[in-house]
């Protein structure tokens, strides 16, 4: 499974979340928009996969006008809040669990999400 999280580096609130068993980008695309119903940033940062680096994902960033960053090769820094969450999720959640099927990690993850993270 996939799981994709915008989160506010400032506040480091997880805005919004998505799971999915493809990489295909729409998850990634659903999990930007709801985001941006809460927040519109000056500068989204993403890594350089294909789901983030897709036509469709960056056209809804440069219609709402906000500035595209992606890490680099051997910049594992520039994602270092988002890094620390899938760590933190995968100890805290994932690995105490051990999920049998897709819809119990997925409603295992909402009331992790809802309770811990995700921003009022």
């Amino acid at each position: 499974m996939y799981l994709v999280a915008v989160m506010d580096c400032h506040t480091r609130y997880v805005l919004s979340w998505r799971l999915s068993n493809t990489l295909e980008g729409h998850f990634c695309i659903e999990a930007l928009e709801d985001s941006l119903a809460i927040s519109t940033p000056e500068i989204f940062n993403t890594d350089q996969g294909c789901q983030f680096t897709s036509r469709k994902f960056t056209s809804v960033l440069e219609r709402h006008r906000i500035a595209i960053s992606m890490d680099g090769r051997g910049r594992a820094l520039d994602n270092v809040f988002i890094e620390r969450l899938w760590r933190t999720v995968k100890y805290e959640n994932i690995y105490l669990n051990d999920y049998e099927s897709v819809r119990q990690l997925s409603a295992g993850l909402q009331k992790y999400f809802t309770f811990y993270c995700l921003a009022s």
